[in-house]
């Protein structure tokens, strides 16, 4: 009854655990090479809600401003670097951010996110990196076993721009085929095209699997060069990651995007022990549009609060308890020293005592304070 609906207060553990996950992002980042990056948490409406981006106003938290124009808590980190970064100089960039984003029409308001922005880098080397960034992470954070899987905003949209869709229709197509629904992809495509469009759309719904989709779909679209280059650069792409340790990939060749700016390759991870979306990203040339810039650029969002929930809290140092009074407490502080390499917890005797690895008592004997083990 204290806080609006979907706003929480954390806790201890809760809390130690998320900024666990961020220090080990931004360690793993500057290893890496990234500069970080921090947009301002109130953004215009406009950046997100253009024709370039499409992300609905009424999922955001918003209020009108002294001139009348709409402002909005940041609901998307990708977006708002865009804006920082569409004047900058046209040389291969890698930036790092990490902090909230802000949405209605999920459970909670406020989602912990760090994540990874590359722009005017080679196609292949940008969406590597970003994979190969996840794995270094995943791996200092303790959950790196991964399963890693691989999108192409283009496939569906080559095969969907074939029909004489409304724009109503196109996005039914479109929500029929990210709900996996194969008759009712059929049906609308069928509705729009011929027979041979639509088993084609509708197939796509079981392009998914292992990395063999690859090949079999290369021999069924031989004679498809746009396709086929797709499918080769997706191959190209697995066979990088492979190589560097993570064998666990999947791939959905009828995978549609979210947001109109992605372009190309998307991908998620999914932790094995759960299934939870640990991350997802991808390519989005698109989003620069809007600036009249053409830029090369990708990136990946970790969920930092599904990464917390699976981080374990290894405390290197050993733990005791100091009962002091209020007349001890100057001694307690003079002998911290005693216990270097110690987590030092001075609490008063009617403290809950559970969780320590030894505990001490400051008692005055004949006049003088010492400490006594309990």
């Amino acid at each position: 009854m204290f806080l609006p609906t979907g706003s929480r207060d954390e806790l201890g553990a809760a809390v130690s655990s998320r900024f666990r996950v961020i220090e080990k992002f931004r360690r793993v980042a500057t290893l890496r090479g990234y500069n970080e990056i921090a947009t301002p948490v109130i953004e215009y409406a406009s950046t997100f809600t253009n024709e370039y981006v499409d992300m609905k106003l009424q999922n955001m938290m918003k209020w009108f401003n002294a001139e009348g124009e709409i402002e909005v808590l940041r609901p998307d980190w990708t977006i708002a670097i865009a804006r920082a970064l569409s004047n900058q100089e046209k040389l291969p960039q890698k930036w790092a951010y990490a902090g909230s984003v802000f949405k209605q029409n999920m459970p909670g308001v406020e989602y912990h996110q760090a994540g990874v922005e590359m722009i005017h880098m080679p196609e292949l080397m940008g969406e590597s990196e970003s994979l190969l960034m996840a794995q270094s992470f995943l791996k200092e954070v303790g959950t790196d076993a991964c399963v890693i899987e691989l999108g192409h905003a283009g496939i569906y949209e080559k095969l969907a721009e074939e029909l004489k869709l409304s724009k109503h229709n196109s996005e039914r197509l479109r929500v029929a085929m990210h709900d996996k629904k194969k008759d009712e992809v059929f049906q609308i495509a069928i509705a729009n095209g011929d027979k041979a469009q639509a088993n084609e759309l509708a197939s796509l719904v079981d392009a998914f699997g292992q990395k063999g989709i690859i090949t079999e779909y290369e021999k069924r679209w031989e004679d498809k060069p746009e396709l086929l280059a797709m499918l080769q650069h997706m191959k190209k792409l697995v066979l990088i990651i492979e190589e560097s340790g993570n064998e666990e990939i999947l791939v959905d060749l009828g995978r549609v995007k979210n947001l109109p700016y992605y372009s190309g390759i998307m991908f998620r991870g999914f932790l094995k022990e759960s299934g939870t979306v640990c991350f997802s990203g991808g390519r989005y040339d698109r989003l620069y549009d809007q600036f009249n810039e053409k830029v090369s650029a990708v990136g990946l969002a970790f969920e930092v609060d599904a990464l917390a929930e699976h981080i374990q809290l290894n405390n290197q140092h050993r733990k005791i308890c100091i009962i002091a009074s209020e007349k001890s407490l100057v001694f307690a502080e003079q002998i911290r020293d005693r216990f270097k390499d110690y987590i030092v917890d001075v609490q008063p005797a009617n403290a809950q005592l559970d969780g320590y690895d030894k505990i001490f008592e400051i008692k005055k004997i004949n006049g003088e304070f010492e400490v006594v083990e309990k």
